[in-house]
């Protein structure tokens, strides 16, 4: 096995497949940002004078050709090179010799692993950003179309008051707002760049923080070094925290969809080719994706506390337990990508039902319309409350199935305008 820190003495076969694990392929994903980190780190070390001008150019011009790999799919871990890190270093070294041998000046694989991470889950927090930010556009446009056809809504599991279509998409398009603020913390924490913090306790080297901060495009570092080591797990924590909450989100609509697709409600369809079927009922149409998604939801929704309690009674500096953390964090990553896809993508196919409201059971829907039709007619409203009451108790109040109300508060009123700049001034914090 090829590591970093082999000083001429072999680990056991037995201990180097516990330690090293699956560690190897989810370090491809970081190849494209370790060759960044040595990159910027190459250019200051050149800066301080640790490295002369032709070192550092041939340095980065191989460090270019491999960043093509990466981008052309050719560049691999090979087999018995313990991660990412060794294998560029050995990739250089035996590429141009022992200038390759030289990066490793002023840095450690723990503040290597930390910008690795750091910049995948910047790229990550980006992604999920613009893909929750269209799924907000297409709850808004359902909203918008949607917005006069009402829909009874539900306490307590009974029938309580009316709603509308327009306010239940557009109730998921503003939730997100607020799950797109904690990506935006996670955002925040994970953009502070850790690279000279070395093995958590700094280097002699005279290292040009700023200069890397700059090259790597982070918004700020971590001053401390300590603190930058205790970086790990934070981030990946933070970033958990944002996943689950724009997964609580889906899975709350996945439920909503999963109900009104049954025929005691029957408020909502999608064609036969996203449904499925039973294999001894013929007439089920069952609303499989949308399961699913509530399940992959709830997963998600644990993927914080599985962090928590990794992380749990660890003193500060480096630990093995953190590299855990990429087979926690990783999977969920991509767990909640095809979960935004698949939910724009079924939302795409919604037909909602404009008739629901023609049946009796219905009718009580009404009965705060009408007690506020009284109030504003200038009857007290605990008269105007009684009065309908008893009439729903003997069964002689006659429902008028029309909302007209448009102020801000009521289902009349979507506020779409002020929704869309709520959101435009977030993803203006993301700048």
């Amino acid at each position: 096995m090829s590591t970093l820190w082999n000083k001429g003495t072999a680990a056991d076969a037995l201990v180097t497949a516990f330690t090293v694990g699956d560690d190897r392929e989810y370090d491809l994903r970081l190849a494209k940002y370790d060759l960044l980190g040595s990159l910027a780190h190459v250019k200051m070390l050149a800066r301080i004078g640790l490295l002369t001008a032709p070192e550092s150019r041939l340095l980065c011009a191989e460090l270019q050709k491999l960043l093509d790999e990466v981008a052309g799919g050719a560049f691999v871990i090979e087999e018995g090179v313990e991660d990412i890190h060794s294998q560029v270093e050995l990739t250089l070294t035996k590429r141009i010799g022992e200038v390759g041998k030289k990066i490793h000046s002023g840095r450690s694989r723990n503040d290597q692993v930390l910008v690795d991470i750091k910049l995948y889950l910047k790229d990550g927090i980006l992604q999920i950003k613009d893909k929750t930010v269209q799924l907000f556009g297409q709850l808004q446009a359902l909203s918008e179309t949607h917005k006069d056809t009402l829909l009874p809504g539900y306490t307590h599991g009974q029938v309580a008051m009316p709603s509308s279509f327009g306010l239940w998409f557009g109730a998921y398009a503003e939730t997100l707002i607020d799950d797109l603020h904690i990506l935006l913390a996670a955002y925040r924490i994970v953009d502070q760049n850790p690279l000279g913090s070395a093995a958590g306790y700094g280097s002699s080297f005279p290292l040009d923080r700023d200069m890397t901060t700059a090259e790597l495009g982070f918004r700020d570092m971590n001053y401390n070094v300590i603190a930058a080591q205790m970086s790990r797990g934070k981030s990946e924590k933070a970033v958990s925290q944002a996943v689950a909450a724009i997964a609580a989100t889906l899975n709350k609509l996945a439920a909503d969809c999963v109900m009104y697709l049954s025929q005691n409600y029957g408020f909502i369809s999608f064609p036969d080719h996203l449904v499925t079927g039973s294999s001894i009922m013929p007439h089920k149409k069952n609303p499989d994706v949308w399961e699913l998604l509530r399940a992959k939801a709830n997963r998600l929704q644990s993927v914080p506390n599985e962090i928590a309690l990794l992380l749990a009674n660890l003193p500060h500096g480096y630990h093995r337990d953190g590299q855990l953390l990429k087979e926690i964090l990783f999977p969920a990553i991509d767990t909640l990508h095809a979960m935004l896809d698949i939910t724009a993508f079924m939302l795409q196919n919604i037909s909602v039902n404009k008739h629901i409201l023609e049946e009796a059971k219905y009718d009580y829907l009404f009965t705060v319309e009408e007690v506020n039709r009284r109030v504003l007619s200038g009857e007290p409203f605990r008269e105007a409350y009684k009065t309908v009451g008893q009439q729903v108790a003997e069964n002689k109040f006659t429902p008028r199935k029309t909302v007209t109300h448009t102020h801000k508060g009521s289902i009349g009123n979507l506020c779409t305008a002020e929704i869309r700049a709520k959101m435009e001034a977030l993803l203006a914090m993301f700048q």
